[in-house]
């Protein structure tokens, strides 16, 4: 058998993900399995971030997300006038 000099290395994925995850697991149409391919991940665990999903384990952040919205220029053309 092959002997470890170094110690596995085992991936942690935010909260973020996971949730992002399984609402796509989640959607209509849409296969475990193919979710967990697109992401490279096992399936068995997307399963299981399911499974602590609907348990309360895992729970989305209730931060607000940055969106892009419609700024409007009207001060920036005022602030630029007065400088010239």
């Amino acid at each position: 058998m092959p002997r470890y000099n170094n110690p596995r290395k085992t991936w942690q994925y935010s909260t973020d993900f996971k949730v992002k995850a399984v609402e796509l697991s989640c959607q209509e149409g849409i296969q475990v399995q193919q979710v967990a391919a697109g992401l490279d991940i096992h399936p068995m665990m997307l399963s299981r971030w399911r499974k602590e999903y609907r348990e309360g384990k895992i729970k989305p952040d209730g931060r607000k997300r940055v969106g892009f919205y419609p700024v409007s220029t009207d001060g920036f053309k005022k602030a630029v006038n007065l400088r010239s």
